[in-house]
Formats: C-alpha cells, sequence, structure tokens
C-alpha cells in the first residue's frame, strides 16, 4: 500500500485555502451589505425625521407613518433575502468541495482495500465480503445523509420565499390605498 503523503497533503492544504476563501469572501460581502443598509437606513431615519417635523397636524402624521411601513418592510425584506443568498451561495460552494473530496477519499480507499483484498488468503472470502459490505453501507450513509441536508436545503429555501411573500402581501394589505408595497 502506497500512500502518497504530498498529494495527501497538498489536498488539506488546498481545502483549508478553500474554505478560507469562501469563508472571507462570504464574510467581506456581509460586511458591504451591513454598510450599504446602515448607511440607507440612516438615510431613510433622517429623511422621514424631516418629513415628519413638517407635519401640520395628526391625520397627516399618522397618514406619513403609514406610508413609512411598506418601504422599511421591502428594506428589511431585501436585506434578508441577500444575506440568505450570500450563505446559501457560500454553503453550496463548501458542500461541493467536500461531495468531490469525499468520491475522491472513497475511490482511493476503495482502490487500497481491493489491493489488499486482492491478496488475501485463500479462504477468507467471508471477511472480503464483510469489509466490501461495510464500504458499501458507509457509503449509502453518506449518500442518504447527503440527500436529507440538500432535502433540508430545499425545505428552507420554499420556507423563506413563502414567507417573503406572506410578508409582502401583508404589507400590500397594511399600506395606504394607492401607496401599495411593489
Amino acid at each position: 500500500m502506497n500512500v502518497n503523503l504530498q498529494a495527501f497533503a497538498k489536498s488539506g492544504l488546498d481545502s483549508a485555502a478553500l474554505v478560507a476563501s469562501t469563508t472571507l469572501d462570504s464574510v467581506e460581502r456581509l460586511a458591504a451589505l451591513n454598510l450599504n443598509t446602515s448607511r440607507s437606513l440612516l438615510e431613510t431615519s433622517f429623511a422621514n425625521v424631516s418629513a415628519l417635523l413638517n407635519v401640520k397636524d395628526a391625520k397627516a402624521f399618522v397618514a406619513l407613518q403609514q406610508s413609512f411601513a411598506a418601504p422599511a418592510i421591502e428594506k428589511g425584506l431585501d436585506y434578508s433575502r441577500s444575506v440568505f443568498a450570500i450563505t446559501t451561495e457560500a454553503k453550496d460552494k463548501l458542500s461541493k468541495a467536500v461531495e468531490s473530496q469525499v468520491a475522491q477519499a472513497n475511490a482511493q480507499v476503495n482502490g487500497l482495500v481491493e489491493k489488499a483484498l486482492a491478496s488475501a488468503p485463500a479462504g477468507s472470502e467471508a471477511a472480503v465480503a464483510a469489509v466490501k459490505s461495510a464500504i458499501a453501507a458507509a457509503n449509502d450513509a453518506y449518500e442518504g445523509l447527503n440527500k436529507a441536508s440538500k432535502q433540508v436545503a430545499e425545505v428552507a429555501e420554499a420556507s423563506v420565499a413563502a414567507a417573503t411573500q406572506a410578508t409582502l402581501k401583508a404589507a400590500n394589505v397594511a399600506a395606504p390605498k394607492g401607496k401599495k408595497a411593489a
């Protein structure tokens, strides 16, 4: 059994670099999103306060307050969608890398096991079959977990989309007539 330690170390280093790069890229994008959102929130707050200071009666004050609600909800939803998109993209990129490495590792382990089993002494067929069965079971378990995690991600994405639509619908109902949210 000849194991190439340099290739193994390089693979580990490449994996660490991918994780670090993906994580830093996501953190950078989230930081930029947060800064832009904070800037927009600050500008909107000053504009809203300025508009409220110019109101002359309670009815106009209430109407102006209501007109602020739908755009604020929409901005919150846009922010949530952006955070979700950034984190989902990072998860997908890392998942693909893990799947690729697991496939490579499985191929290498299977190759090593096949070589070892080929040189097994006569009469060890039961042990050989047990080892092959254990490897197949481990691969099946990994694939099952992988499918389950993908289904959980799909359900989460569908839930976020449904919640977004429900919130937009509620914002449209709450918005004053003629000023519906987009």
